[in-house]
């Protein structure tokens, strides 16, 4: 910025002879103004704009979501009504063939159990949540006694294993699941005590009593209600919720350092296969072997090892597979089948055991959270992967057959109120 010159001065002098006439000498520049930064509050307003302006492009999408979660909502509502109250009248009315022929009546209400479970199945379905299947082929063992060994990460393990094992035959009829005892408490907990599955209460304090009501529940109803296959989640609950804990005992225990599974509980494992493998004469268990599918052999047969991978490693929970707000996800489920001859019943040995299966767990979810598959089994260069599918036929069929069964007991009670009243 140039000064101006004193009057008087000879510089003052100078400046005068090179005005022009009539004219005002420009004004000096005005200085350069330093803007502050915005503050806080006005940075806040303005990050609140944009998301107000993303929210509002996406009301639309969001206003859908909530409408078909509603819609949704209110269709299982309606489906829950008239599928288990019709199933509990069909299984009352059928009480009289229960003592005259026991094995007819489980094989009946069997069947129903497995419709009920086909429409669970059909709500992901039908939500774009569907199932990936690896490893051996489950179906060849399907008429055979297996213990299903599962890693446990959300509500959501359940529906999808209620899907994937629809297409097995009589698998999910003849079923038995051990679940947490919460479980008894939904809306499905009258159909799974009738069925027969146990609910287990976690916690040191119930351990050891729980074990003992196991092992007689199984042998009050596995064998009565022809029961062949058995679902158990070893790790004793949610992975997000125990492994901390088990990270800890593997820690004191010089244990491997798991992320993605957690260290496997015994006792429930221990306690099937004491009450459930048929022993030969030498007392080593009777079992199927890899190579003979077709084993005659009676009791226990085989340990499906089964692995369930979420992309990404987000499970989906059962408030996601009724309401359907998260995008279409894929499923992976990962099958090895062990002949029970060759799993060691002593309990530190079936410990071992145990470990290694959950070991391996984690690496092939390692695998698959790395690559989006799991690896291919040894002296394979591929691993191939098959999709399930459930047939809308069939589902279209067992959901009429709820919803006229549920017709027709609503008249059948009116018919008698009116009658008595």
């Amino acid at each position: 910025m140039t000064a101006t010159p004193r009057p008087g001065t000879p510089a003052a002098a100078a400046a005068a002879q090179h005005r022009v006439p009539g004219r005002r000498p420009p004004a000096p520049p005005a200085p350069a103004l330093h803007r502050p930064p915005p503050a806080p509050a006005e940075k806040d307003r303005t990050v609140s704009n944009v998301r107000m302006a993303v929210t509002l492009e996406e009301a639309p999408w969001l206003g859908w979501i909530l409408v078909k979660a509603l819609m949704r909502f209110a269709f299982m509502v309606a489906n829950n009504l008239v599928a288990i109250s019709s199933y509990i009248c069909y299984v009352t009315v059928l009480q009289p063939l229960r003592l005259l022929d026991s094995k007819r009546f489980w094989y009946i209400e069997g069947i129903m159990y497995k419709w009920l479970l086909g429409m669970v199945a059909s709500w992901g379905w039908y939500a774009g949540y569907t199932v990936m299947e690896w490893g051996e082929d489950i179906k060849a063992i399907s008429k055979d006694e297996a213990v299903m060994l599962v890693n446990h990460q959300a509500t959501g393990d359940v529906c999808t294993l209620m899907m994937c094992l629809q297409d097995k035959g009589l698998v999910v009829a003849q079923m038995m699941w051990l679940m947490d005892h919460i479980f008894k408490y939904t809306n499905f907990g009258i159909v799974s005590l009738i069925h027969g599955d146990f609910f287990i209460r976690q916690g040191k304090s119930h351990r050891d009593q729980q074990l003992l009501l196991l092992k007689k529940h199984l042998e009050n109803n596995y064998r009565s209600r022809d029961r062949k296959w058995i679902v158990l989640f070893p790790e004793g609950g949610f992975l997000r919720k125990r492994r901390e804990t088990s990270q800890a005992f593997a820690k004191k225990n010089n244990l491997p350092f798991l992320t993605h599974v957690t260290l496997p509980r015994i006792g429930a494992t221990k306690i099937i296969l004491n009450a459930l493998v048929a022993r030969q004469e030498n007392g080593s268990p009777a079992g199927g072997d890899a190579k003979e599918l077709d084993s005659k052999s009676k009791g226990l047969q085989w340990i499906i090892d089964t692995t369930i991978a979420y992309p990404k490693a987000e499970p989906v929970d059962i408030q996601t597979w009724i309401l359907a707000y998260r995008k279409p996800v894929v499923t992976h489920v990962h099958y090895r089948i062990f002949p029970i001859k060759d799993i060691p019943l002593e309990t530190d040995n079936l410990a071992d055991w145990l470990y290694q299966r959950f070991i391996e767990k984690e690496d092939l979810l390692s695998h698959f959270y790395e690559t989006g598959a799991f690896p291919p089994p040894k002296g394979q260069e591929e691993a191939v992967s098959r999709e399930m599918t459930l047939s809308n036929t069939w589902i279209f069929l067992i959901q009429s057959f709820a919803f006229l069964s549920g017709y027709m007991w609503y008249n059948v009670f009116q018919y008698f109120y009116h009658c008595l009243f």
